[in-house]
């Protein structure tokens, strides 16, 4: 065991034990019992005291215990150990029994500190009610249980050098010891660091907390946190006059959490970050948005205005769900900054995920590999910070390496209740904040009625985060003083809380008088400062009721503005590229470098790949990487993300190569296109759907000129992210004017595979279409263009590669954005019928909305008119006879649908009955969509009939036989009775 600066060298394990001092090398036996029990204390946990004395004594002899001086002394002369402790030839008086003491009271002491810093929290002063304080002192932090006695308490002891509490003092009295691990680890803050693994970070904790005094700040910047105080609670104070009826969801109980915030934000700007991404709940949403983001109160009173009509673009969404994007001067730095609040739905902590993509895609598009510029805060309730399942989702994806954001500052607003909840039967954990250990983040939990430790937690967190890059928790207690909104009694559930509360002084009054009792500020000083932000309020919300607008603006609630994009751009329909450009993609995607050592069977994909390049024509994944690579070339990011997407659920994609020799040795053949293309990105997502889609939706909202493309294992399983889908991507553009062009690849496809992987639930997304089926729409010659414009969403299920490559192109080359869901196939990867050829991608062509049956020449003898999407088509088609008088039409987008390519078949066809045809239930799928589309495309003049599985509750049948027996049924009724 080798100590530092060549003091000792213990050899623990065994039975010689070897002592260097700079006059004598000694190898000494210790084989005999005598010997050994001459020195117990030369074990693997004394060892490191030994350690610590020697190191000590070499600096300074007088420093530690005359027994030790005389110790090191001997064996320095030449002595060995045993003999040097047990007949130490010196003027040692003491007795083997007193060292032993000191050793065992030594270990006693540094056995105490630890036993504060992993359980002091426990007994912490954290909650302004009292409600929640303990006096029972656990066993472990019991000075008697812990090996003392009365009588050491006015005994001096020597400091351990890992701890910070005696400051420029190297010895303390077990009394002042007692204190000070007290005043650190149990006054009003509490501290979770020790499941920390990392040693370097466990010591930097102990620095920022341990130091005497280092919780203390300047006068000046004391004056200013009452100021924020003060804004923060006159804020809430001023709309409860003006707005009694109102919901508001105040933040009255912890109006400490503005300064918090701006502390955080003022410390993160002097280590360089510019960019804040915020998310937060509705609770205190509006006195965030105006004193930290710094809306102008105008903005914020007119959301309030009943006569004030609804803005001509979207529904809108209430005025504590909006977001908002604010570029600024920092008043504290001097730097500029930009605060972009997300904005929310009402499901907590949903818009977790969101945040940390858009901060991501900030860090990516500036380069910012360390994450130094762009940074997440987010806010959670304590309630749903323990109970909803996307906190631990979210939090998993900290460190992965194309999802971290370099450090997350996460504040949980701890009211100690959930609506009506108490705590005890909301969480089966001690604290709220027990999630966040699974990444090893500290844990700093604050009495919020002690602004001043709060000032402190939070400058301590901005700082841990700018130095490793890691999440970290600042656990905030307070209360709530309404209900779960100001219309709610909260006596009726928590009758002992609200008493309390009622009583309980405003921390903007205590605080100020604290500050006035130490002349930091005066009485005229505090009044000038309520009177001076009533007089803004006043101002604000005159301007607000007596201005001219007329209407609310959604477009001043952009959190995530796209500036220029939507200036001078055109649409032009046609998405083919030239066929070099398709050979030069096609070849590299084909091919890997000479040394590296694929797969064998990758070595017969690739083949095949090459073989078709030489033919003129592409599968699925090669229409796909025509597309991604097109695109790349451009100058368009491309990122697709989800579970196993580098190879590809069914193992067709195959986008990362893996050496089979050379461990982490990887080929990715479309970054290798061009020294001039854009990034790709290619990454495997945990084993998450809600988080890992939000995520990408975050991503996709900060850069408009980026493909964002989130792929689900099996279609079924994107209803984990349902929460995603229907408040943030179906209606997003709606509430918020806030577009997005990601695109969800929903594998579906009924191939016996059972409930679970057939189905992508199609239905879902054509019920979420705002389009109304009754009404045709006017059709014109900008009718395409002004669907997509006019849609929340577009759905597709395309039959041809081509096809596939032309829409998502076209994704990136409209004029605006929206979400595009893609009912990706399975079978259809590798089927040989199902392949474009070179013609079909090439410049001039584009997006089939509809593709129609180009095998029938006499239309007229035509007596049934199949309409059908996706995989059935195929089955379709090689079912049908010769001479089947039947046309099979196939509808690739289905919505917006397309009205004028549908009358454009049925007039085709004058004497043919209408089939819809499809391979899911009568109850699912695109037939309850379609059914009214189509007869309104007929304009009623034809019967719109149904063939596909009967109605069931099931997806799909488990059973093979069975699914069989259904799809010979679908095809016999395609085709009976002609």
């Amino acid at each position: 065991f080798m100590l530092s600066k060549l003091p000792f060298m213990y050899r623990l394990s065994g039975v010689c034990r070897r002592i260097t001092s700079s006059h004598s090398s000694t190898w000494i036996s210790m084989r005999n019992r005598s010997s050994v029990t001459a020195e117990p204390f030369l074990n693997g946990t004394s060892s490191v005291y030994v350690e610590q004395m020697y190191d000590n004594w070499k600096h300074d002899p007088n420093s530690v215990h005359k027994s030790w001086d005389a110790f090191f002394r001997n064996v320095d002369s030449g002595m060995s150990p045993g003999t040097a402790f047990e007949r130490p030839r010196t003027h040692i008086t003491q007795t083997s029994g007193t060292c032993e003491k000191a050793i065992q009271d030594h270990l006693n002491l540094r056995g105490l500190i630890r036993a504060y810093r992993i359980t002091g929290h426990n007994i912490a002063d954290l909650d302004p009610l009292g409600i929640n304080t303990t006096e029972t002192i656990p066993v472990d932090l019991d000075v008697k249980k812990a090996g003392f006695t009365d009588s050491d308490m006015s005994r001096s002891f020597l400091l351990p050098s890992h701890t910070h509490i005696g400051g420029d003092r190297k010895t303390l009295s077990l009394s002042e010891i007692e204190i000070r691990l007290r005043e650190v680890y149990c006054h009003h803050i509490g501290l979770e660091y020790m499941h920390i693994g990392d040693r370097s970070k466990r010591n930097w904790i102990r620095e920022r907390f341990e130091e005497p005094g280092v919780t203390e700040i300047k006068t000046e910047e004391k004056r200013m946190l009452l100021a924020r105080l003060v804004r923060a609670t006159r804020f809430e104070e001023f709309l409860a006059s003006k707005l009694t009826s109102e919901k508001r969801f105040g933040l009255e109980g912890c109006e400490v959490l503005i300064p918090a915030l701006k502390t955080i934000i003022d410390e993160s700007s002097d280590k360089g970050v510019k960019n804040f991404n915020i998310g937060m709940p509705h609770r205190g949403r509006l006195n965030v948005l105006a004193n930290v983001a710094r809306i102008p109160l105008e903005q914020i009173f007119c959301q309030f205005n009943s006569h004030l009509e609804p803005d001509d673009e979207g529904s809108g969404d209430v005025k504590y769900h909006l977001g908002a994007c604010i570029e600024r001067v920092n008043r504290t730095t001097g730097k500029d900054i930009k605060i972009s609040i997300v904005a929310n739905p009402s499901h907590l902590e949903a818009v977790d995920p969101v945040v940390q993509g858009k901060t991501r895609a900030e860090q990516f598009y500036s380069d910012d590999k360390e994450g130094k510029e762009s940074m997440s805060i987010l806010l959670h309730g304590d309630a749903a910070f323990a109970g909803q399942g996307v906190v631990y989702e979210t939090f998993h994806l900290s460190d992965l390496p194309d999802y971290t954001t370099h450090g997350t500052i996460h504040v949980v607003v701890n009211n100690q209740i959930g609506f009506t909840t108490d705590p005890r039967v909301a969480r089966s954990s001690p604290y709220p904040t027990d999630v966040a250990k699974v990444v090893s983040a500290p844990i700093f939990h604050v009495n919020a009625d002690d602004p001043e430790a709060v000032v402190h937690v939070c400058k301590v967190a901005a700082n841990w985060r700018a130095t490793y890059g890691k999440d970290v928790v600042i656990d905030l207690v307070c209360y709530r003083k309404n209900g779960h909104n100001e219309g709610d009694n909260p006596m009726f559930t928590q009758p002992k809380m609200y008493q309390k509360i009622a009583k309980h002084e405003q921390i903007m009054k205590k605080y100020a008088d604290v500050l006035k009792s130490d002349n930091v500020v005066s009485e005229e000083d505090y009044a000038g400062e309520l009177s001076k932000y009533e007089e803004i309020c006043k101002e604000a919300y005159q301007n607000a009721i007596t201005g001219t607008d007329t209407k609310l603006n959604l477009h001043d609630w952009l959190d995530s503005p796209w500036k220029g994009f939507f200036k001078e751009k055109t649409y032009a329909p046609s998405s083919g590229i030239s066929e070099d450009k398709l050979k030069h993609i096609g070849n590299i995607f084909s091919s890997c470098p000479d040394d590296f050592n694929i797969h064998t069977g990758l070595k017969r994909v690739l083949k095949g790949r090459q073989e078709m390049m030489n033919n003129r024509e592409a599968d699925w994944a090669m229409g796909e990487a025509f597309a991604f690579g097109s695109l790349l070339l451009e100058g368009i990011h491309v990122r697709l993300s989800g579970q196993d997407v580098e190879r590809g659920t069914f193992s067709h994609r195959h986008h990362v190569l893996h050496d089979q020799k050379a461990d982490r040795k990887q080929y990715r053949p479309l970054t290798a296109l061009s020294t001039n293309q854009a990034q790709y990105t290619v990454c495997n997502s945990s084993l998450s759907e809600f988080a890992a889609l939000g995520f990408d939706l975050g991503f996709s909202a900060t850069n408009p000129n980026a493909l964002i493309c989130w792929e689900a294992q099996f279609g079924d399983f994107h209803n984990n992210a349902q929460c995603i889908i229907d408040q943030f991507i179906c209606s997003g553009q709606d509430k918020w004017v806030k577009q997005s062009g990601i695109v969800l690849l929903l594998p579906h496809g009924y191939e016996g595979m059972g409930p679970e992987h057939s189905s992508a639930r199609l239905e879902r997304f054509l019920q979420l279409c705002k389009d109304d089926g009754e009404k045709l729409p006017d059709i014109n010659e900008n009718f395409e263009i002004n669907q997509l414009d006019e849609c929340n969403w577009i759905v597709v299920n395309c039959s041809t590669p081509a096809n596939y490559f032309h829409v998502l192109r076209r994704q990136v080359e409209l004029p605006f954005r929206k979400p595009l869901i893609v009912m990706s196939p399975k079978k259809l990867l590798r089927l040989p019928e199902a392949k474009s050829t070179f013609d079909e991608m090439i410049k001039d062509t584009y997006f089939k909305r509809l593709i129609p049956d180009q095998t029938v020449t006499e239309t007229g003898s035509v007596k049934r008119l199949i309409f059908c999407s996706g995989k059935i088509y195929y089955e379709l088609n090689k079912h049908r006879k010769t001479d089947n008088p039947v046309a099979i039409s196939r509808v690739e987008q289905i919505s917006p649908f397309p009205y004028d390519l549908v009358m454009k078949e049925v007039r085709r066809f004058p004497n043919a009955e209408i089939y819809w045809v499809q391979e899911e239930p009568k109850n699912m799928g695109a037939w309850s969509y379609v059914r009214e589309r189509l007869d309104t495309a007929c304009e009623g003049s034809r019967k719109i009939k149904y063939v596909g599985r009967p109605p069931s509750a099931a997806v799909a049948t488990g059973n093979k036989t069975s699914h069989t027996h259904e799809e010979e049924h679908i095809l016999f009724d395609a085709f009976d009775k002609l």
